[in-house]
């Protein structure tokens, strides 16, 4: 029986598992769900369902892709928790996958004629500010992930050579900023996808890509800020 590859993708609201084979990266199931704050207490479940319905069990994974962010900094960590888990409880190695090329690599897949194209991938940062990275069809990064501030300016010179598709949950934020510029594409209903963080890990598995289960961290892209509550006044 081929050995799969379980894939979780915990850097949004959706929270989302599937499952591929390795030896010919063919999808076997995926399972998603959309609730806010949901990914602590459904993700195994999610994982055991998955499993269960395809007639499989945890002895069947060769390895676990993480999605490895930007994104939420809860739900990053949820993903990668559970991934370290696994990974070292069933001795399996531990892949890490882009959010912003997998949502990228799904577009792309789908996209007629991509090579036309580049592929902007923009997660909302709040106010003003998003997560970015551009792709070429066949993945190949042209723009680093970056936090960006978005103006009339941003991206002003790759529009002017490229024809630019933008999608994912930052990017209306930025239509108004280039309404008319004929080379701005805008895909609604994009979101981050097990399925395509999957896609990619088995790529990276063949490749041996393979992250430290000990000490993998999440790509925050960004500082995680914590506050200290201010202590109460004796009395």
């Amino acid at each position: 029986m081929s050995k799969l590859l379980l894939s979780l993708e915990t850097s949004s609201p959706v929270c989302s598992v599937a499952l591929h084979r390795i030896d010919d990266g063919k999808l076997i199931g995926q399972s998603e769900l959309r609730l806010e704050k949901s990914h602590s207490s459904h993700l195994s479940v999610l994982v055991n369902q998955l499993l269960e319905n395809s007639l499989h069990t945890l002895a069947d994974l060769a390895g676990v892709a993480v999605s490895d962010g930007p994104g939420s900094y809860t739900g990053l960590r949820i993903g990668a928790a559970a991934a370290k888990g696994l990974c070292y409880a069933l001795d399996i190695p531990l892949l890490a996958i882009s959010t912003l090329q997998s949502m990228a690599h799904q577009v792309a897949a789908g996209t007629a004629a991509s090579e036309r194209y580049l592929y902007c991938p923009m997660l909302d940062a709040r106010r003003m500010e998003v997560y970015a990275a551009i792709y070429r069809h066949d993945g190949t990064e042209v723009l680093a992930p970056t936090p960006l501030i978005l103006d009339e300016a941003t991206l002003s010179e790759h529009l002017t050579h490229h024809s630019l598709l933008f999608f994912g949950s930052g990017a209306a934020k930025f239509q108004p900023w280039v309404v008319g510029n004929p080379h701005a594409g805008f895909l609604a209903g994009i979101e981050p996808s097990a399925i395509s963080v999957g896609a990619l890990g088995v790529a990276a598995y063949h490749r041996q890509e393979f992250r430290s289960v000990a000490y993998y961290e999440p790509f925050y892209l960004k500082e995680v800020h914590t506050t200290t509550p201010k202590s109460k006044p004796n009395l």
